[in-house]
């Protein structure tokens, strides 16, 4: 078995089965970001330039229609510093929510305190209910640890959907380096765009047929809405200063924007989900990706990652009350719950996937030079 190892210089370890360290103990996400990303990634006046270009697309494409972009926002830090950027910019964007049954009140507000503040149109999308609740108890007893998976492939496939019904041509979105560029390994997270997958699990395990529920594809995204509809998916947060600090408290002082204990929590799924059930089932905890890109990026030093790291993300009293709104929400008794939490761990190679896709695509767009960023 293999020796446990932590990196010398982020916190990624050995819960990633694939990591690789160098001579003096530097993990090879680290390497990845020194060699592939830091060099091209420029928010200095080379960025704003590279911003303003792609600004004066946007608007020309936008010209004489009702808006000329698309903007997921989640309520979370990086879509609504995306939000406060895009209109400094002089965009004017459609906020476009989904709402797959799991927002938290402090998510609502946020987005809520955005849109009348910039005084932006908001559309909502919501998701069916009883199939996403299918879908994700399909997930549950699957033994998979991507259950976040119906949850984001619905948000992109709406999205993609929207933007080609009503011809917007570009979707902003708010990925980005400075809290990113260390991603999550593949087997903590699947690709959530993998339709295969999310269908063979459904069909093994689900219970209803997915009449109204949006899916997406590699190919769809990748492929046919870039190059056949014109429609570009950007990433503006990569051309300018973001700092993760500076931008919530900029968002607390001019939006009334509320924090939320760790990235991703907007949503009470996912935060039970990357706060309890990767941890605790199956050793993956996130914050190790989250803490290393913010340490690269010299957003946080590791002493301090370590130090938070030494506490779960959730307490014991919290754990107990997300496993019962949970398994609340879902239908289900705690028991039954408990049931999937205490079954045997599968992977996603345990069911039908397009991974040899996703691989041929990753190697074409790294040549290529399209695609930057850390393994996965």
């Amino acid at each position: 078995m293999r020796a446990f190892q932590v990196c010398s210089r982020c916190v990624m370890d050995t819960s990633d089965s694939q990591i690789v360290f160098d001579q003096n103990g530097v993990c090879d996400h680290c390497l990845t970001y020194e060699r592939d990303v830091k060099p091209n990634w420029h928010t200095d006046e080379r960025g704003h330039q590279e911003l303003q270009a792609l600004v004066a697309q946007i608007k020309a494409q936008g010209k004489g229609k009702e808006f000329d972009c698309i903007i997921g926002l989640s309520g979370g830090i990086d879509s609504s510093y995306l939000t406060h950027v895009a209109t400094e910019y002089g965009l004017r964007p459609l906020v476009f929510h989904v709402d797959a049954g799991w927002n938290s009140q402090v998510a609502v507000n946020n987005i809520e305190k955005l849109v009348d503040k910039l005084g932006l149109d908001l559309y909502t999308e919501v998701i069916d209910w009883e199939e996403m609740r299918d879908l994700q108890l399909a997930y549950f007893k699957s033994g998979v640890p991507h259950i976040d998976s119906p949850q984001d492939h619905a948000f992109f496939a709406t999205m993609y959907k929207f933007a080609e019904q009503h011809d917007v041509k570009y979707i902003l979105t708010g990925a980005n380096f400075s809290t990113e560029c260390i991603r999550n390994p593949i087997e903590w997270m699947y690709y959530q765009s993998d339709a295969i997958q999310l269908k063979d699990i459904h069909r093994q395990f689900g219970t209803r047929p997915l009449v109204n529920y949006p899916t997406t594809s590699i190919l769809r995204h990748k492929i046919w809405l870039p190059y056949v509809k014109g429609i570009k998916v950007v990433r503006p947060l990569n051309c300018v200063p973001y700092d993760k600090a500076h931008a919530m408290q900029l968002l607390a002082d001019v939006y009334g924007w509320q924090p939320y204990p760790q990235k991703h929590f907007e949503s009470r799924f996912t935060r039970f989900y990357e706060g309890f059930w990767l941890p605790r089932k199956f050793g993956y905890d996130t914050r190790k990706v989250q803490f290393s890109s913010l340490i690269v990026t010299g957003q946080m030093t590791r002493e301090e990652a370590l130090k938070l790291l030494e506490q779960p993300a959730l307490d014991d009293a919290t754990v107990r009350q997300e496993f019962e709104y949970v398994a609340t929400k879902l239908g289900i008794t705690v028991e039954e719950l408990q049931g999937y939490f205490d079954a045997p761990n599968k992977t996603y190679r345990d069911y039908r996937s397009q991974q040899s896709i996703y691989n041929f695509g990753a190697r074409v767009m790294k040549v290529l030079g399209l695609e930057r960023g850390g393994k996965r």
